[in-house]
């Protein structure tokens, strides 16, 4: 498996592809103007706690006030807001923890009016950005990630990330943390931790305590609200999250932004730092790696899969809901009930793709065609968990139920990630059209039905608008010269002056259309 990052800079954002195997798996994109990162940390002021809903809405600085629920203050609130006190006013310089007085817990099915007041200073982190007319979610409980391990102040928890296989590894690394684990703070060890030595587990966490430090420097009569911690850009905190040793390159179009890149590689895999190359071309960078077609064919309510199959997707304010379609797809299959399964499998890997890629959260509903046998039902099931084992939000998947229906929730930590993929029709009619970049992947489809059915026998000739038909045929290889690889069949073009521009239709040797 090989993935690539490629990121693309333009004046007031910064895209990043990531491609595993040269297909689109994510895409972010990261905005000049977003002051309201998840991870992000901000001396914020409470506005006012309301009893009713157990909860407080905080001044962060946004249009909207924060939304803060009791679950969500930390059990150390109460010693957090001492040190605020203190650090802010000057009367205490040591960061550190270590020998700081920590106050009793508060009450875990207290009352927030009970802990803390309006006009009130506390340290809270976005953990939800701003969606739709909702204010950004945020946590008093801090917690600051790095490569292999998460720091959480005012705990002395140690806790490892359950997806580390085996109890050995498990109790070596709570071993080792716990050797060198600062007093004042828990520790939540991360998967990529997994093998690692103490060396370099204790220099991750010097680099979190320089962090915790510095932020700790800007309380001191620090205004409300204000940010007191960025967390790392979108390529940085992308690398942190999936980078591993199947990366093969990371490609960036900006030359400052390339050598950022080339710094945190270094730091967090020396020696790698070498994939990180400049892409110095006159053809764009997401034109060059496949991406803007595939962006094309992935968004939108049609995604296409291969042999005619494919997904709608279809959002709500409540939930999003997705139809499987076998379409007129051809296979070898012998009956109804194989052909399902083979194309519920299909689905199921698409949908774990189309939900990292358009970062869908909430609840999503899928309609998988429906299967009789329950050994058929449980493969499927199976496979939708393995195929969402690289997800990095919490997700959780229901077995599917007695209509056919797998139910899924996946975390929304902010907006979906959502392209327009229609576009006007050159037509000139006003109206709007599918992707004109999609016609030759729909033609490619026809003619591969065509040729599997009766028709291969009778001459297929394609008529279409003439500037489609160039670009079918010029250039070497043409187009159709890989269609005559591929099918051993010579397609005859022929150019129509009265055909609109995304007009095309299949004629057999007879002149009767057959497609």
């Amino acid at each position: 498996m090989n993935r690539e990052l490629i990121v693309r800079s333009s004046s007031d954002a910064v895209d990043f592809a990531l491609l595993k195997d040269g297909k689109l798996t994510e895409l972010h994109k990261e905005e000049d103007n977003n002051d309201f990162s998840v991870g992000d940390i901000f001396l914020a002021k409470v506005r006012k706690p309301v009893s009713g809903l157990n909860a407080a809405f905080v001044n962060v600085g946004y249009e909207k006030d924060a939304f803060l629920h009791y679950h969500d203050l930390g059990p150390q609130l109460s010693s957090m807001l001492k040190f605020i006190k203190q650090v802010s006013t000057g009367k205490l310089r040591d960061y550190s923890l270590k020998n700081f007085p920590f106050d009793k817990d508060i009450d875990k099915h207290g009352v927030i009016t009970d802990v803390i007041k309006a006009n009130q200073s506390l340290l809270v982190q976005i953990v939800k950005e701003p969606i739709s007319t909702k204010g950004p979610r945020i946590s008093s409980e801090l917690s600051l990630a790095g490569r292999y391990l998460v720091m959480v102040p005012f705990s002395d928890r140690v806790s490892v990330s359950q997806k580390i296989g085996g109890n050995a590894e498990k109790d070596r690394l709570k071993r080792l943390v716990k050797s060198i684990k600062p007093a004042g703070f828990g520790v939540i060890i991360r998967t990529v931790a997994e093998g690692k030595k103490v060396a370099e587990l204790d220099k991750d966490l010097e680099n979190l305590l320089d962090k915790w430090t510095a932020m700790c420097k800007k309380l001191y009569k620090a205004p409300t609200p204000s940010k007191v911690l960025v967390e790392l850009n979108r390529a940085s905190s992308i690398l942190r999250d999936v980078f591993n040793d199947s990366f093969t390159g990371i490609h960036v179009d900006d030359e400052t932004l390339c050598t950022q890149v080339q710094d945190y590689v270094q730091e967090i895999a020396p020696g790698k730092e070498s994939m990180v190359k400049l892409y110095n071309s006159p053809v764009p960078i997401f034109e060059k790696f496949g991406i803007e077609r595939q962006i094309k064919t992935s968004f939108g309510r049609t995604a296409s899969m291969s042999k005619g199959a494919y997904l709608i997707i279809e959002h709500t304010e409540a939930l999003h809901v997705i139809d499987v379609n076998s379409g007129n797809r051809s296979n070898k299959a012998k009956n109804q009930e194989d052909t399902a399964l083979e194309v519920n499998i299909l689905a199921a890997s698409e949908i774990a793709r189309q939900l990292r890629l358009r970062d869908m959260g909430g609840i999503i509903v899928v309609d998988f065609i429906d299967m009789v046998k329950a050994q058929h039902r449980k493969k499927l099931f199976d496979h939708l968990r393995d195929e969402m084992k690289d997800d990095r939000a919490k997700h959780k998947i229901l077995p599917p139920s007695k209509f056919g229906l797998i139910q899924i929730t996946r975390q929304r930590v902010r907006p979906e990630m959502n392209i327009k993929t229609t576009e006007v029709n050159p037509n000139g009619n006003g109206q709007e059209v599918e992707a004109p970049i999609l016609l030759i992947d729909r033609i490619n489809a026809d003619l591969e039905k065509l040729l599997k059915g009766p028709a291969k026998d009778n001459g297929i000739t394609l008529n279409l608008h003439p500037f489609i038909a160039a670009y079918l045929t010029k250039g070497f290889p043409s187009i159709r010269t890989k269609w005559f690889l591929e099918h051993k069949r010579w397609i005859r073009i022929q150019p129509r002056d009265a055909y609109t521009y995304l007009e095309y239709r299949f004629k057999n040797k007879d002149g009767k259309t057959i497609y």
